[in-house]
């Protein structure tokens, strides 16, 4: 018999890795850096236009619109690391809804990985007693 896990921590969920580390949110942007980007880049899609409308010199249009096109690569930046964090969360939560419930893939995984032998090889699902599922009858009528 495999290792006892607690429901708080599932042995099929892995940490989510980012930039090849595992996903720390306090170490990213927060929600506050987020809509502080977005506050700015509101302002500065609408001035951008209004600043050729304006007659304002070419210079300072040409600057806005860098500026908002920076901008904008840093809130997407920003946006893809926010919803990498909510998945992470969401997957850490994840448990089987009953004692009943079937293994994930991912519970197989782990299973197979830690009973594997010493060689590498890893045992197959039938190996061990009570683990077929039973099979549901098939007809051959059409």
């Amino acid at each position: 018999m495999g290792p006892v896990t607690s429901p708080e921590r599932p042995t099929s969920v892995r940490p989510v890795e980012y930039k090849g580390e595992p996903l720390d949110g306090e170490r990213g942007p927060g929600l506050g850096c987020f809509r502080f980007q977005v506050v700015l880049l509101v302002v500065l899609i609408i001035l951008t236009p209004l600043t050729v409308a304006w007659g304002w010199p070419v210079q300072v249009s040409v600057i806005l619109l860098f500026a908002t096109l920076l901008l904008l690569l840093f809130a997407g930046q920003t946006v893809i690391f926010l919803l990498r964090l909510v998945a992470a969360d969401r997957r850490s939560r994840r448990v089987p809804r009953s004692a009943s419930a079937r293994r994930t893939v991912g519970m197989l995984e782990d299973e197979a990985s830690a009973d594997a032998d010493p060689d590498g090889a890893t045992p197959s699902p039938t190996d061990e007693p009570g683990s077929a599922e039973p099979q549901a009858p098939t007809s051959d009528a059409h």
